[in-house]
């Protein structure tokens, strides 16, 4: 999956055919914060003054800027995925959590 990244915040593109641009949102958030350019360049500075600019009016109406993800996942599992994942962390040396981390990541290949 290819995306673009700034300041931990991620973008979600589309091209509209309509407009003939590219069109952006900050991915992950409940704000609705949206940017264009007709040009990747453009876009990627679209995308950055998008961010800066959400984070400068969360902080002039006194506001915490949503993070986009807080790194916690909750999931209900059988109980049998439970205790075949806690023997494959604990072979590995790992805990659960690094073990799926590192799972999850290999699967989606971030790195």
């Amino acid at each position: 999956m290819n995306t673009m990244t700034y300041k931990g915040y991620a973008a979600s593109i589309e091209y509209s055919d309509d407009d003939e641009c590219f069109i952006g949102h900050i991915a992950g958030i409940k704000d609705r914060v949206g940017f264009h350019g007709e040009s990747v360049a453009e876009l990627k500075d679209a995308f950055h003054e998008a961010v800066e600019d959400y984070l400068e009016a969360c902080i002039a109406i006194g506001k915490e800027p949503q993070k986009p993800y807080s790194g916690k996942l909750m999931l209900r599992i059988p109980p049998e995925l439970h205790a075949t994942i806690a023997t494959a962390a604990q072979v590995s040396g790992q805990s659960i959590n690094q073990w799926i981390s590192r799972t999850l990541s290999d699967a989606s290949r971030i790195k």
